[in-house]
């Protein structure tokens, strides 16, 4: 469940708590949905077909392999300096924990897709081929996503992925999901990524 309702398409949170005994330190609660025009998905059909989708169109983003044997790739763009109207993580934070909310419309193919989700830089400018299969800046830990998942959100910690961020310097939290691929993995993903309410909410907490 979201910890907040959104307003409009902005969807911001700015709390500012005072730590514990007056002298502790204060941190920083921002909220931020990700850029739709920027979200989108690449499907790769054998042996070198590439499709490209935008969110601000399809409506949502895939992962996964379908029945075809195209895989898709995912990717987010959360921007961390306010230029999308959400809130603003300083170069100087110390991040305390970070987590995206997502929303998911559908799972096919599969009882459970193992999910890797990297941190890689792509263009704002649109998707190109090399983005398929760049290589992360980060990898977190891999994780699962149920049939039971289906309208529901699902928070997904992503705190590495947003130090490291934060470490290179970079004004935008771009996130790329896709299937780990171990033996036996399939399953396509729906993402939900137009409805208002259900867009990806990255959350950073922050000194």
């Amino acid at each position: 469940m979201r910890k907040i309702g959104i307003l409009g398409l902005v969807g911001v949170l700015a709390l500012f708590l005072g730590g514990c005994g007056g002298g502790g330190t204060t941190t920083v609660v921002i909220q931020t949905l990700s850029d739709q025009p920027v979200d989108g998905d690449i499907g790769l059909t054998a042996p070198a077909t590439f499709t490209f989708s935008q969110a601000n169109v399809a409506r949502n983003v895939l992962y996964g392999i379908d029945l075809g044997g195209t895989e898709f790739r995912a990717f987010l763009d959360f921007p961390l300096d306010g230029s999308n109207g959400g809130g603003v993580v300083p170069l100087s934070a110390v991040i305390v924990s970070a987590d995206i909310e997502v929303f998911v419309n559908n799972v096919s193919f599969s009882s459970s897709v193992p999910t890797l989700l990297d941190l890689v830089p792509f263009p704002v400018t649109g998707l190109t081929s090399a983005d398929f299969n760049s290589a992360p800046l980060l990898t977190r830990s891999p994780f699962n996503i149920f049939p039971s998942d289906i309208n529901n959100f699902v928070r997904i910690d992503v705190t590495s992925l947003m130090v490291e961020a934060q470490r290179r310097g970079v004004r935008n939290l771009q996130l790329r999901f896709l299937l780990d691929l171990i033996p036996g993995a399939s399953g396509l993903v729906e993402l939900d990524d137009g409805v208002v309410g259900r867009a990806p909410l990255l959350t950073v907490e922050f000194q």
